[in-house]
């Protein structure tokens, strides 16, 4: 899980003048004349937070010319008054005026022609015609083009365990009797009764299930060859992305909205969150989730995370025949206790047995590479990553990537990018990926002359999206508030796409909003800093930025990361609170 499950800095004391001195280790090297304390830093942030200044825009507008609520309404969601509901008879117009909406435009209706929220929608009256009518835009109306979702009724087969994993189970007993695993005597599906075979000829012209002996299997148009003969190793998908810009998998803030981000930043190859596999055999709707793809996303794998061959052998057995991906990776990785204590991410580097079996099962059931990420070891002067590689190589994986910490290190030091460089000579010729650290495109070159493949980028991402383009262009961005601003209005409008435009979507999107706004607040702005690049170990001091707005995104304050989501998405609902999940201890 990665990198995203990482501690934010706390707040620091504050106390004299903080022009009279270098500037701390680790801390960030700001120009003197926009240091202050942390006490100014706040006062600041009150007094003009009261006087609601120009680079503020109401929620909902993308130019900023949204009408202002209803100062009733205002007053009745800060008091925690409930809103008002339909009398019996009363038209859903009357209903949608009791609850002002949050703006005029309504990203649903505009980009797919049709809102499917209806009255409940929060920019309803975008798309409510005079008699409350849901109106729909006749030449638009398209289905939204997100990939890999949980299908009914295979949601159903799963609940009810009436899938049979075939490939699976044949892998898994050869590998229960040491042998390695091969394809079977018979490369097709088995023989099938005539009802079944009859069904199967009978195959939709429209993507959809038919169901075989093995399970439901997603079609697109009439079954052929290639759905039902196994390819050979030879004829497996190849996975060439050496020198692409690879976006980590990023727990909780690596979500689809945030990865459309960043691949209108540069990013070459995203992969989805961590998914557990035990969660994805249960059919669970919210582990589906984690795999869904967005047309944008050209080259695009799933991670999964499990401790016990069988389970991750018949996920991957599932995934081949349920998702489109070009790629399926391992979490070797995820540090967590909750993860490390039942066997799985780090703990796999401790349990080669385990490890084997887990990688040459699931490469021999799927059609699409086999990738994994591991880091250097577990404990933190003891690497076991360069005695792994070569194996991870003759068992089967396409490629590697390598996050330079152990499990023990966490982010207390800095990646080991010297080891890693000695990583590539015993990985060779399979590709390796270095991750860590990266947060500028000088960081970036020197990853890349250390001879890997190249390089993964998690969260450097979060910090600054944009860092895709600075590595591309090979320049610093001073990018403005006003610009950032923008950027965090893309992502509420993917959000809304996304999870919805009621009130449930628009919170969801709120909270990944706010997650992700715990991590931007330690960019310093280029602008702003003695010394280029900043380093992704400094943490940024009390400053005030050239703007308003640029400090406040300053702040490491959940209240002020609220103000900012206020701006996009309107007032929190009533005792609204917010921390984040990487545990930090400052934000209250």
């Amino acid at each position: 899980m990665a990198e995203g499950a990482a501690e934010a800095p706390a707040e620091s004391g504050s106390g004299g003048d903080p022009r009279a001195s270098e500037p701390e280790r680790g801390v960030a090297p700001i120009k003197p004349q926009y240091l202050t304390t942390k006490e100014q830093f706040h006062e600041f942030l009150e007094a003009k937070g009261q006087e609601k200044p120009s680079q503020e825009t109401k929620a909902g507008d993308p130019g900023g010319n949204d009408l202002p609520e209803p100062e009733a309404k205002r007053i009745r969601l800060e008091d925690g008054q409930p809103e008002e509901t339909a009398e019996p008879g009363e038209q859903p117009q009357a209903r949608k005026r009791a609850r002002a909406d949050l703006g005029p435009c309504c990203v649903l209706f505009e980009t797919f022609g049709r809102c499917p929220y209806g009255v409940t929608c929060r920019f309803a009256r975008a798309h409510l015609g005079p008699e409350g009518q849901n109106l729909v835009q006749e030449g638009l109306v398209q289905a939204p083009p997100v990939r890999n979702g949980l299908d009914k009724a295979l949601q159903q087969q799963l609940r009810k365990r009436k899938i049979c994993f075939e490939r699976a189970e044949q892998a898994l007993r050869q590998l229960g009797k040491g042998q390695l695993p091969g394809p079977a005597s018979s490369a097709t599906v088995p023989e099938t009764t005539e009802a079944e075979g009859a069904h199967a000829q009978q195959a939709p012209q429209e993507p959809g299930i038919v169901v075989t002996p093995s399970g439901p299997l997603r079609t697109c148009g009439p079954l052929t060859d290639e759905d039902v003969v196994r390819l050979r190793p030879c004829e497996k998908k190849r996975l060439d992305i050496s020198g692409k810009l690879y976006l980590a998998p990023l727990t909780t803030c690596g979500n689809l909205p945030f990865r459309r981000i960043c691949k209108r930043f540069g990013a070459d190859v995203t992969c989805g969150e961590m998914a557990v596999c035990t969660n994805l055999l249960q059919g669970q709707t919210s582990e589906w989730a984690l795999l869904k793809r967005h047309p944008c996303e050209d080259v695009f794998g799933v991670q999964l995370e499990g401790a016990f061959p069988d389970t991750m052998t018949k996920c991957a057995e599932l995934l081949n025949r349920t998702v489109e991906v070009d790629f399926v990776d391992i979490n070797v990785g995820c540090p967590i206790d909750l993860v490390y204590k039942k066997g799985g991410g780090c703990a796999l580097m401790s349990r080669s047995t385990k490890f084997q079996q887990i990688v040459r099962g699931m490469n021999q059931v799927l059609d699409v590479p086999l990738t994994v990420k591991i880091r250097t070891g577990v404990q933190e002067r003891v690497n076991l990553a360069h005695r792994l590689l070569p194996e991870l190589r003759d068992w089967g994986a396409a490629l590697v990537t390598l996050h330079g910490r152990s499990r023990e290190q966490r982010y207390t030091k800095l990646a080991d990018w010297q080891y890693i460089e000695q990583c590539v000579t015993a990985a060779s010729p399979m590709p390796l990926f270095g991750n860590g650290d990266i947060l500028s495109y000088e960081d970036a070159n020197r990853a890349l002359q250390t001879g890997v493949a190249g390089i993964m980028i998690a969260r450097g991402a979060l910090l600054k999206p944009w860092l895709f383009t600075e590595i591309r262009e090979q320049r610093h961005w001073d990018i403005s508030s006003s610009e950032r601003l923008d950027i965090l209005r893309d992502f509420t409008h993917y959000g809304l796409e996304h999870w919805g435009s009621d009130t449930q979507g628009v919170e969801k999107t709120r909270r990944f909003l706010l997650e992700w706004l715990s991590f931007l607040c330690r960019y310093v702005p280029v602008g702003l800093l003695e010394r280029l690049p900043q380093r992704i170990n400094e943490r940024p001091p009390y400053y005030l930025g050239r703007d308003y707005l640029e400090t406040l995104m300053a702040s490491q304050k959940a209240a002020d990361w609220i103000r900012i989501s206020e701006l996009l998405l309107g007032p929190v609902p009533p005792g609204f609170i917010f921390l984040p999940k990487h545990k930090a201890n400052a934000y209250k």
